[in-house]
């Protein structure tokens, strides 16, 4: 296993790194499996930054920029691996972020993104994992901090098309509310649905719903952190999200 560290934001509100780890035989870690069961499900949310899309290397190149225009605490190298294991209350804590300043810092860095798009990717086997879902009939919506045209632009056209709904620009709290959004506007019942996040608060949203969550490896919080937090799996490629959301896969339910 070789891990390689990224600088990372916590997309608009605070900055740290991630490590992302690769097996040298270049197949995918095993998944964690909280359940041993697989369920189909009729709608599929997912969260952008850290999830969909690779945003860390763009991310650090602003963060302490930012950091230091808004007066709060820059992220020290010592500091990364601690605030991986944090939820975002911790962290604003930590980086001493006003919850007053939120609503300028997020507007700064989206402006700064959309300037910067093009240097911002999906993480490799996301278009594929799409285009399986909806081909599967499975709905596809966002919920996400970052803006719909940064999405889209990120998406590119035929992607972005796969997906029905778009709940973005989500307060630090306000990933429940946005969720209900999508559940009502798709007809969909939360036992018909699963939100998919890299972050501890996308699991205590859909939890808050009664909305089964999954978490991902490769993103912001380290999986022993989402693993606190009960999520009903914590997937290590895109693959294996497909295979879980669909119902495909028939997994051991000892471990």
């Amino acid at each position: 296993m070789r891990c390689v560290i990224y600088p990372f934001t916590f997309y608009s509100f605070a900055y740290l790194s991630v490590v992302r780890c690769q097996d040298l035989s270049g197949q995918p870690d095993n998944i964690h499996l909280r359940w041993g069961i697989t369920m189909t499900y009729r709608l599929a949310m997912f969260d952008f930054d850290g999830t969909l899309a690779d945003s860390f290397p763009w991310a650090a190149g602003v963060a302490n920029q930012v950091a230091d225009r808004y007066g709060f605490n820059r992220i020290e190298e010592n500091d990364y691996e601690l605030l991986r294991g944090y939820d975002i209350t911790k962290i604003m804590k930590h980086l001493e972020v006003p919850l007053w300043k939120l609503p300028t810092v997020v507007g700064h860095i989206q402006t700064l993104m959309a300037q910067d798009i093009r240097e911002i990717a999906l993480f490799e086997g996301i278009e594929s994992l799409l285009q399986r879902l909806s081909n599967h009939g499975i709905i596809l919506a966002i919920v996400s901090s970052n803006t719909e045209g940064n999405i889209r632009q990120v998406l590119g056209d035929e992607t972005s098309s796969l997906i029905q709904y778009y709940e973005c620009g989500v307060g630090i709290f306000g990933k429940s509310a946005k969720l209900k959004n999508v559940l009502r506007r798709s007809g969909v019942l939360p036992g018909d649905a699963v939100y998919i996040g890299d972050e501890i608060r996308d699991i205590q949203a859909a939890r808050s719903i009664n909305v089964a969550c999954g978490g991902v490896s490769w993103g912001y919080n380290r999986v022993e952190a989402l693993k606190e937090h009960s999520p009903w799996v914590v997937f290590d490629h895109p693959d294996d999200i497909f295979e879980q959301i669909a119902g495909i896969l028939s997994c051991d339910s000892s471990g």
